[in-house]
């Protein structure tokens, strides 16, 4: 017994001499990583960079929260950066400025959240302020020195700073918020007066002068056009741009022709140019109706599009004269004039596994693999996607798959899939999917998947609907594609729509659906018989019934095949 009891009390010895062991190297690690423990201790070993910056935060009271336990990006202002913004509001010190612009400019140098550099992009940043108003980034080169530049009023001289609460990023300048809504804005601009005056006449000035309490309602997003630019097309004068348009004679009614011209240049929601040239199309406030955009070497271009072997060239948006951010949103200048463009049905091969949630986490889109978990039924962690709660919770969860070497991902778009288990008793009882724009028409609809059995006995038969209407034919994930020729396949209800030819990679037509109105359609996934974790959804294709159905094929880069 007693060598029992020294051999037990020689083990726990040993294992907690490892355990203090491995607690010191997770310490060191963690010291390595910074000396730092917080953004105000930072600042104030940097007194001679940072003490006006560091007066501002005790003004305003934020060096509290700054000086606690959380996760924040900050935009330090260096010393000289607040002296040019001091000199700005007329004030000699800190203690002089009005404290709420203080409260203001420091709340729009602060995210809730680690931003690192890596996350950048050129337009707004995924996270929004704490002041309400999202800031921009883009990349100047200066002497051959490329640098980020934050809302266009300052350069980050030191980036990546990781202290113990968040990340830190060193500016030359104070960030200044926008005061104006998208219509003060401008119509504080001159060379903007024809635009602005057809906003007032059809009633749209008000819509976009005003700014909704609710982050949900507020942005908007405006393409406008300049009185050069409609000088271009002929038109000098607000009466001309009436005289060309305006049917009715009222711009005010929704059926007058510059009414629709007016509402076919404004969109719901904040889009700067690097989240326009993520979207093939954009709802437009002239229902029914969307503009295309495509990124042509480095020009945004709208409506640009080939109908019939016919190329219809469409209008540049200026970089250097759009982004310009509002209150309410942010608004763009067209390098010349468009009008409503009547679009004929136009096929959309919809990769589901880009969307917003998963493309704001650099680390792990087209790099690897990311779980977005529903902890409870009331939680939505992706917008567009949902799935009906399974009692099974740990089958709560869509998988978001990314290799380019995996079996299951290998031959997919993008090498990437979405993987969410279905069926009854326990797993989810349906997936929905909300869909980018589809202009209104007829289309055929093919689920395109990766067959993957959880075992032999397996089977995943389902319904699919699409805004409620349910499809023709049911669909299995379990399913392999049969043998056949491309027009043997087609006739019952199959293609081929990677280039990989191993029968594991499967599209079947679901059906056929008419789509009244351009808009996010609603699909939903149902299964009928069986239960399993592996469904592995790549693409979803939507094709007017009378365009080619078979091709193109995908390769994994993204890259159409024709033949």
């Amino acid at each position: 017994m007693k060598r029992n009891l020294f051999a037990l009390s020689g083990l726990i010895l040993m294992l907690t001499t490892v355990l203090l062991v491995e607690s010191c190297k997770k310490q060191a690690i963690v010291e390595a990583t910074t000396e730092d423990v917080n953004i105000v201790g930072y600042l104030d070993k940097r007194a001679d960079s940072f003490s006006l910056f560091r007066q501002i935060l005790e003004r305003t009271e934020t060096s509290a929260f700054l000086n606690a336990y959380g996760a924040y990006t900050c935009f330090a202002v260096t010393n000289s950066g607040v002296r040019t913004y001091l000199q700005k509001l007329n004030v000699a010190t800190v203690e002089a400025a009005d404290v709420n612009v203080l409260k203001d400019m420091v709340r729009l140098h602060l995210l809730e959240d680690t931003l690192y550099t890596g996350s950048f992009t050129d337009g707004k940043m995924p996270v929004i302020t704490m002041f309400g108003q999202f800031l921009i980034t883009s990349v100047a080169n200066k002497s051959g020195v490329s640098s980020y530049v934050v809302n266009r009023q300052a350069d980050i001289t030191e980036s990546n700073i990781r202290v113990g609460n968040g990340i830190i990023h060193v500016i030359n300048n104070v960030l200044t918020p926008a005061t104006k809504t998208i219509a003060e804005q401008l119509a504080a601009k001159p060379e903007y007066s024809i635009f602005v005056q057809a906003l007032q006449e059809t009633g749209y000035y008000t819509q976009l002068n005003t700014v909704s309490a609710s982050l949900a309602d507020r942005w908007k997003t405006v393409i406008a056009e300049s009185n050069q630019a409609l000088a271009d097309s002929g038109i000098t004068s607000y009466a001309q741009l009436k005289a060309r348009y305006s049917q009715t004679g009222n711009p005010a009614l929704a059926t007058d022709s510059l009414h629709m011209y007016v509402a076919y240049h404004v969109t719901e929601g904040l889009k700067f140019l690097g989240d326009i040239i993520g979207t093939a199309t954009h709802e437009t406030w002239l229902p029914q109706e969307v503009f295309s955009i495509k990124l042509i070497d480095q020009d945004v271009v709208i409506n640009q599009d080939e109908f019939n072997g016919v190329l219809e060239l469409g209008v540049k948006i200026s970089r250097v004269k759009s982004d310009n951010a509002a209150t309410n949103g942010v608004w763009h200048d067209a390098g010349a004039h468009f009008m409503v463009k009547y679009r004929k049905p136009t096929a959309l091969y919809w990769d589901v596994s880009s969307f917003t949630e998963i493309m704001k986490l650099p680390a792990y889109y087209k790099r690897a693999n990311y779980n977005f978990t529903r902890p409870t039924e009331a939680d939505n962690p992706i917008k567009d996607h949902y799935w009906g709660w399974g009692p099974l919770a740990g089958t709560n969860t869509l998988s978001y798959l990314y290799s380019s070497a995996s079996s299951i991902t290998n031959y997919a778009y993008n090498s990437d899939v979405n993987m969410l288990p279905m069926g009854l008793p326990n797993r989810p009882i349906w997936w929905e999917m909300k869909t980018p724009p589809i202009i209104k028409g007829r289309y055929k609809v093919w689920v395109c998947y990766r067959q993957q059995k959880q075992s032999s006995s397996s089977n995943m038969l389902c319904q699919v609907e699409v805004n409620g209407t349910l499809m023709q034919r049911t669909m299995n994930f379990t399913e392999t594609r049969p043998a056949g020729t491309d027009a043997e396949l087609e006739a019952i209800g199959w293609k081929r729509y990677t280039e990989n030819t191993s029968n594991l990679w499967a599209a079947r037509q679901v059906g056929v659906i008419d789509f009244s109105t351009t808009k996010q359609q609603t699909i939903r996934i149902t299964p009928l018989v069986g239960t399993q974790n592996n469904n592995n959804l790549d693409m979803i294709h939507f094709i007017p019934v009378d365009e080619n159905q078979v091709l193109p094929r995908f390769k994994p880069d993204g890259t159409k095949l024709y033949l």
